[in-house]
């Protein structure tokens, strides 16, 4: 995906997801293992997020555990913290 495909996803809603997923393999079912994913969807809904895990349910033997998600709108009001003393950038 091109920076101004993310850019338009953006404008339209939808923001940066990173999904922690833990899941067991048939082979080693006492290892727990873990798939990182990043990806941009849509809160509260995740439709992106469910597609994928549908998938993985469907399509992949492992076993999930749990799905750790942290999702954040990149456009939108910032707000800034003044912070006292001074910084020095070399």
């Amino acid at each position: 995906m091109s920076g101004h495909d993310e850019f338009a996803l953006q404008l339209q809603g939808y923001g940066l997801s990173t999904a922690e997923i833990s899941y067991f393999m048939p082979d080693y079912p006492s290892l727990l293992q873990i798939f990182v994913w990043q990806f941009y969807d849509e809160a509260p809904h995740f439709p992106e997020l469910r597609r994928f895990l549908d998938a993985w349910r469907r399509d992949i033997e492992a076993v999930l555990h749990s799905v750790r998600l942290v999702h954040d709108r990149l456009l939108g009001p910032r707000v800034w913290h003044p912070k006292a003393g001074i910084i020095t950038i070399q």
